[in-house]
């Protein structure tokens, strides 16, 4: 028995093409200033926060302590009601700097009201 007539398996008229064999990544993510802006934006976002956060902080314990001195001060007046809004609404109206700081000293209603400009 004569054994079968083999094809040999050749290369195209002209060869084959080039081999890509290099690593093509696709880039991910913000590049190394996008992160640096982004990470400043977000702290100078907090701190925005945090100062706003200090200052209606330090308005709510000037109100506190305004009605308990005004409890102090009226509480031999028959029918007074202490903190009670001069506004016929129950929405919150934000305190005028006069009412914060009528029952304290005037230096210090004109240190929040002109702040440094002393100083220059």
């Amino acid at each position: 028995m004569a054994a079968p007539k083999v094809k040999q398996d050749m290369a195209p008229p002209g060869g084959y093409g080039p081999v890509d064999y290099k690593r093509h990544l696709p880039r991910r993510g913000l590049s190394g200033y996008s992160l640096f802006a982004l990470g400043i934006g977000s702290l100078l976002l907090g701190y925005y926060t945090l100062v706003k956060w200090n200052r209606e902080r330090r308005t709510l314990r000037l109100l506190r302590q305004n009605l308990d001195e005004e409890a102090k001060i009226m509480k031999d007046v028959p029918g007074w009601k202490v903190g009670e809004s001069l506004f016929h609404t129950d929405r919150w109206v934000p305190p005028t700097l006069d009412e914060l700081y009528y029952l304290r000293p005037a230096s210090e209603m004109d240190n929040e009201k002109f702040g440094l400009q002393y100083y220059v």
